[in-house]
């Protein structure tokens, strides 16, 4: 197991589920009766973690995630199967935790530190990086009790990262920063994973997950329901969600019937109920020619074909753009842009145009469709019909004479104003 890191075997965890407060109580003395009606965390998981891999863990909430993390960093045991960890582990699992109130931002600095293997001598040296990275001021001279949720997880996060762990354990704590420390976090995760960490990070944001991880878990009731690359299952997730969703609000649409079979488009991650279906998805250029190459400022036609097996009203098409790593780039949906599809009956066809000015820097780029019915502006009425990610793609070529070195350019004007010469004394 040279270059593993982490390995479960068949690990399950129950807690105990108290019928009485007196047999909770009881139990503290050894007084314990057969635990009935366990509640089980985690059924049955068997994962191996190689070193170096950054890992992500999607799902619900109640699915087992922070279970996972708590058995890795060693908080808790398992009831069942082993847990093997080689290497220095840093886990980010809980605001604050090990923080003691009364101690300043330096003195649970140098205590947190400590517990996480740093010696005396490397604690000296990392201190002021520490501040720096932490970024909270003159507060980290102040009692955490003073803190806000957010310059806790500066500090904690700045903690753990400078113990230059093996493995680094982070769950959603991330998410009560302010916008700029997430991205710094995320840009530090992705520096450590360069330099060979291995990483498990929990979040609810896909994009972050995709971002800074290249494979990841969806967990289901305790279950590994999928373990595959990072876009590939959060996709799968993303799909369960919806279709979580619209199985709920279907049940309001008996007049629907049956679907027709799933026809064949050139994408294997597709879900929905399959009572709109996208027929045909084409990329153009503005004079008509069918093409999968683009350069800077020209005009994209996306044209997508749909076709119903049923009669319905208040249909939304909509497309996203996504980058080669999967993160989003943009898109937009009819229902957003306010423009109404005609109500479609059983067997009719109908095609949908969207146009836009290519703005992206050189790259490979992926199309999703989706076809949805919806009413409500706040989508709690949505029904995914059909969902293709990957339908179609583009690539933009390289403009040496009008670079991009961001994701997508601007437009921007650019006003130079004479200089003001220096006052004479």
């Amino acid at each position: 197991m040279k270059n593993v890191a982490i390995s479960l075997d068949n690990v399950s965890k129950a807690y105990p589920s108290w019928p009485k407060p007196s047999e909770r109580f009881w139990s503290l003395f050894g007084r314990n009766r057969p635990i009935r009606d366990p509640l089980w965390a985690l059924k049955g998981v068997t994962l191996e973690i190689t070193k170096g891999m950054s890992l992500g863990v999607v799902g619900r909430n109640g699915a087992g995630k922070s279970t996972l993390m708590q058995l890795i960093a060693g908080t808790v045991a398992p009831t069942s199967g082993s847990v093997y960890v080689d290497g220095r582990v840093s886990p980010l699992l809980e605001l604050g935790a090990g923080f003691n109130p009364e101690f300043t931002g330096w003195e649970n600095a140098e205590l947190s530190g400590a517990i996480l293997g740093l010696s005396p001598q490397e604690l000296n040296r990392k201190l002021n990086s520490i501040a720096a990275f932490a970024d909270i001021g003159s507060s980290i001279g102040k009692p955490v009790k003073t803190y806000s949720s957010g310059m806790f997880a500066r500090l904690a996060f700045a903690v753990a990262v400078h113990v230059e762990p093996d493995i680094l354990l982070v769950d959603e704590i991330l998410s009560v920063g302010d916008l700029g420390f997430q991205q710094r976090c995320l840009t530090r995760l992705r520096e450590m994973r360069e330099r060979g960490l291995t990483l498990l990070f929990v979040s609810h944001s896909p994009d972050a997950i995709k971002s800074v991880c290249t494979h990841a878990i969806f967990l289901q009731q305790g279950r590994v329901a999928h373990f595959g690359t990072a876009d590939d299952t959060v996709h799968r997730y993303l799909a369960f969600m919806q279709e979580e969703t619209s199985r709920e609000q279907l049940v309001l649409e008996s007049g629907w019937g049956k679907t027709m079979e799933r026809n064949s488009i050139l994408s294997t991650l597709r879900h929905g109920t399959g009572h709109v279906q996208i027929k045909r998805v084409e990329i153009y250029r503005a004079s008509g020619e069918a093409t999968r190459a683009f350069v800077l400022g020209e005009t994209i036609i996306l044209e997508l074909e749909i076709e119903s097996a049923i009669d319905v009203v208040d249909l939304s098409v909509s497309f996203v753009v996504r980058d080669g790593t999967g993160v989003d780039i943009f898109g937009t949906t009819t229902f957003d842009e306010r423009v109404h599809l005609p109500r479609m009956r059983t067997g009719e066809t109908q095609k949908v145009q969207f146009e836009f000015s290519n703005t992206l820097r050189p790259g490979n780029y992926g199309v999703g469709i989706a076809v949805n019915r919806v009413t409500r502006r706040d989508y709690t009425d949505n029904i995914v019909l059909d969902q293709a990610d990957g339908a179609s793609g583009f690539v933009v070529l390289q403009n040496e004479d009008r670079p991009v070195h961001y994701k997508v350019h601007q437009e921007t004007k650019v006003r130079v104003f004479e200089p003001v010469p220096r006052p004479l004394a």
